[in-house]
């Protein structure tokens, strides 16, 4: 009963928020996102894994007229797109490859975050700036928890169940110490998470016009995310959060005072992994046999062996979507693989596959994120983050099922992939202009 309570809960707040301004909806959103770990594990029931769900479905109900909203010229390429991840899935839904419940939950998890692409195209600068204060906020919170397991052990936080099983399977860091989940579904998902924040962060944090506890919140909660890639011990990430660093570096848009203060950072926090044994899980990288194991297994052999055992996949949830633990006994001849493109494959077949693969050399060629814009900076940081993460999901799985960094990274993108708009302010007296249809933002074109 509390887990359902927590899904109206979710709903009715995601929604009430969404009504009220999209910047707040995204914020509560994200917050049950980062809660959804935490919670799903210490309410051990069916309703508990939904209640991201729940909080999403409040967010799309109270944007029903942005989705809408034809007067969006510059979004109008994204919308076809989101059309065709969409409308694949709905089709196979139809056949009858898994039961019911199996294929419903594998199409939840294979469409349910695409439609934050087009919310991402309706971010305003002032709201993607209050967006980066709520996420700050939640990267304090989520570091709080995970200084606690730090010391404290997750046992606490995590009782052993069906449901914390891949936590408990993580005890390989040294000393033989488990992965550190903070409150989220698993160390991986904290990682993912934590990279998937900061190009938000960066881009708020570098623009001059914010305030004093603005910027300290914005660059703790960018201290936060760094240490919550320490934390969790994961390879990946720890890859991915030094090249966004190097990018960030090297890709202007910030003052000499900001680029001291970033860099006094950086080097803060590699002090602290190169004189704390635990933060060294990433050392193992240069072992290059383990690594030419595992790109091989992850790309090759699943992958083709997939391809032509089942071209039209397997169906919804039969190829490696996260399930509910009561459903995974029900899905017939499931599929495993470790890498994106293989889940995809093995449950959209190759159709799917290609609309994907299209979709996201769609956003890799765009020139959008290099247009001249007060916010190009960031948006070049946002193309290399994805374009790398898009790359690197050959050998890994959860970049499109997550929660929530692939609620974040898809808003990221696509916030990325249209043309920018900008705010511009208009005085009262000018509002006569505003009664014939004048949008307060104008586009950029060049």
């Amino acid at each position: 009963m509390t887990a359902l309570i927590l899904c109206v809960l979710a709903f009715l707040c995601t929604f009430v928020a969404a009504k009220k301004s999209l910047w707040a909806g995204l914020v509560f959103a994200a917050g049950v996102g980062y809660l959804y770990g935490i919670l799903r594990a210490n309410l051990l029931a069916a309703a508990s894994h939904f209640i991201f769900d729940a909080s999403l479905a409040g967010l799309y109900l109270a944007s029903f007229n942005r989705f809408f909203d034809n007067s969006e010229k510059n979004s109008s390429a994204l919308r076809l797109w989101i059309v065709a991840l969409m409308g694949w899935p709905c089709l196979l839904f139809l056949l009858p490859f898994q039961p019911f419940l199996v294929s419903l939950v594998g199409l939840r998890g294979n469409i349910f975050f695409i439609p934050v692409l087009l919310l991402g195209s309706r971010l305003r600068p002032s709201e993607l700036r209050l967006f980066a204060c709520g996420l700050a906020a939640l990267n304090l919170l989520a570091l709080g928890f995970g200084v606690l397991e730090y010391f404290r052990g997750i046992e606490p936080f995590f009782p052993r169940s069906p449901v914390t099983s891949i936590i408990y399977s993580s005890a390989d860091v040294a000393g033989g110490h488990y992965r550190i989940p903070a409150i989220f579904t698993s160390a991986h998902g904290y990682a993912s998470t934590m990279v998937a924040s900061i190009p938000f962060l960066y881009a708020a944090w570098i623009e001059p016009s914010r305030g004093g506890l603005k910027r300290m919140l914005l660059f703790a909660g960018m201290g936060a995310a760094f240490c919550g890639v320490l934390l969790a011990s994961t390879r990946t990430f720890v890859v991915m959060a030094s090249f966004l660093v190097i990018v960030i570096v090297f890709g202007g848009g910030m003052t000499v005072k900001k680029q001291a203060l970033w860099l006094i950072g950086i080097l803060c926090l590699g002090s602290l992994a190169l004189t704390n044994e635990r933060f060294q899980r990433f050392k193992s990288l240069s072992d290059s046999d383990m690594v030419v194991e595992r790109i091989a297994g992850s790309v090759n052999r699943s992958f083709f062996e997939i391809l032509m055992e089942h071209p039209m996949g397997n169906g919804l949830g039969g190829g490696g979507t996260s399930l509910p633990y009561f459903l995974q006994s029900q899905v017939q001849s499931p599929i495993g693989g470790e890498s994106e493109f293989t889940r995809i494959l093995a449950e959209q077949g190759i159709i799917g596959l290609s609309i994907w693969i299209g979709f996201l050399l769609w956003c890799i060629i765009r020139r959008t994120p290099f247009l001249k814009h007060p916010a190009r900076a960031p948006r070049r940081v946002i193309w290399c983050w994805y374009s790398v993460s898009f790359v690197t999901s050959a050998i890994g799985v959860g970049l499109l099922t997550a929660i929530p960094s692939t609620f974040l990274m898809l808003l990221a993108v696509g916030w990325t992939v249209v043309v920018p708009a900008r705010e511009v302010a208009i005085s009262k007296a000018r509002s006569p202009l505003r009664r014939v249809g004048t949008r307060p933002y104008e586009i950029y074109s060049h």
